[in-house]
């Protein structure tokens, strides 16, 4: 089954690799990963989507948790929440298809953002399956070239995550052990 962490980290060199290494140690294949800065310039939240039952979840939380850096680990995945994948699509669009293209594009509320003679990029933003639905109707006109950001997921209605405060996130660091010294 597939499992969403939302994980927030302090904006460090060294952060994603450390993360990343956790998931690698541990065999287990990250489907999307995605990490920008939060509201706080200090904090970074990541997106990470992979396949794992539950026991295997809580494993992954707990190790996440060991990790310096890491101020919160959340699995959303059985909670309301709104998750939306970016995608840039190049396909090719003579002038006799074009017309075409362009219909699908709107029905996909999808948006060219670049045309050249024989090729459109086309932007869209949704869900895994409206992507992926939109890739195999442009299938025959010829995918040319395809980009993913990955998923972004927020948790749907008030709730919000609370992490460490930017003044206290330093007696957090200063309680672990150097980074130079972790091992996980």
């Amino acid at each position: 089954m597939l499992k969403t962490f939302v994980v927030y980290v302090e904006n460090k060199p060294g952060v994603l690799t450390r993360v990343a290494s956790l998931f690698r140690r541990r065999a287990f294949n990250i489907d999307s990963l995605t990490v920008g800065r939060t509201e706080k310039p200090e904090v970074s939240r990541m997106t990470i989507v992979l396949d794992a039952d539950q026991d295997q979840a809580r494993r992954i939380e707990a190790s996440l948790y060991k990790l310096v850096n890491v101020l919160l680990v959340e699995d959303i995945t059985d909670e309301p929440a709104i998750s939306r994948d970016l995608a840039m699509i190049k396909v090719s669009a003579e002038h006799d298809q074009r017309s075409h293209v362009l219909q699908l594009v709107n029905i996909f509320r999808a948006r060219v953002v670049d045309v050249a003679p024989e090729s459109l990029i086309i932007e869209i933003t949704g869900t895994e399956e409206k992507i992926n639905r939109l890739l195999e109707v442009l299938g025959p006109f010829g995918v040319l070239e395809m980009v993913r950001t990955g998923i972004v997921a927020m948790r749907r209605g008030s709730k919000s995550s609370t992490f460490p405060q930017a003044e206290d996130m330093d007696e957090v660091t200063a309680d672990s052990v150097d980074d130079e010294n972790q091992s996980v």
